[in-house]
């Protein structure tokens, strides 16, 4: 071995905006990235949430060299998104990586005509992304780069009863996010997450019966969110020549 070698720099701090942050993936990314030491802007509606959020993370994101801000952010409002970037931006100056992590998940069979349902899910987990790129796509263009992240997920490629239209959201975002890759400079690096099971709320918004029962056996084996803010760390992390374009996380027994 070669006790000469250069041991490898730590990643530089960035500015990170990470949207769904008051629980379950958006919640553990939040803090997980403050503790690794960068600057964070955590946004969501529930601001109790996010409160106790910055007052637990507060302390070791510090001791990481690392902060947590916190705003009331609604991503199915275009304008409240593109304050959100905005004031971000005049905070910290800048935006190196926004992470798209707002969802909802209320499952049902297309003949429960829970049409309401589809609505917000079509609002959150696509208008959202879309608010999203929208509003940061031009930040990262003046800067000459920056990082996008999508959290969409393993839905984003199969279909099972009543996960029709959850599916075609999340298979809405992971099409818009390739996109974004595809029409990009290189300088803008484009990462879509794809979770498996994940111990989250998501499931606490199916009303329908027949969707909630076959949720809980769905959800049997799950892993902790904490699983995902590695993966999203991983991305991050490389450096800015390589673009890790998909992660697919999911619990070893979820076949």
């Amino acid at each position: 071995m070669d006790t000469n070698q250069t041991p490898t720099p730590a990643p530089a701090p960035k500015v990170v905006l990470v949207t769904g942050a008051s629980s379950g993936i958006g919640e553990a990314v939040a803090a997980g990235l403050a503790g690794r030491g960068h600057h964070v802007v955590a946004g969501a509606r529930r601001t109790d949430r996010l409160d106790a959020l910055a007052d637990r993370v507060a302390e070791p994101a510090a001791r990481a060299g690392g902060s947590l801000h916190t705003a009331r952010l609604d991503v199915t409002d275009r304008e409240d998104v593109a304050s959100f970037v905005a004031d971000a931006r005049a905070r910290h100056g800048r935006v190196d990586v926004f992470v798209n992590n707002a969802g909802v998940m209320p499952l049902s069979r297309l003949d429960a005509l829970l049409v309401p349902e589809w609505d917000q899910m079509i609002d959150v987990n696509v208008r959202g992304l879309l608010h999203g790129i929208a509003a940061v796509l031009p930040v990262f263009t003046e800067q000459g780069g920056g990082h996008l992240l999508t959290v969409a997920s393993v839905g984003a490629h199969e279909v099972v009863p009543t996960s029709a239209v959850y599916s075609a959201t999340k298979h809405a975002a992971w099409a818009i996010t390739e996109g974004l890759r595809q029409e990009s400079d290189p300088s803008l690096r484009v990462t879509t997450i794809c979770p498996g099971v994940v111990t989250s709320e998501l499931a606490g918004t199916i009303t329908d019966p027949t969707a909630a029962e076959a949720m809980r056996t769905y959800r049997t084996h799950a892993i902790e969110p904490g699983a995902i803010e590695a993966a999203i760390a991983y991305a991050m992390d490389q450096p800015d020549d390589v673009d890790v374009n998909e992660i697919i996380v999911r619990p070893t027994r979820q076949r």
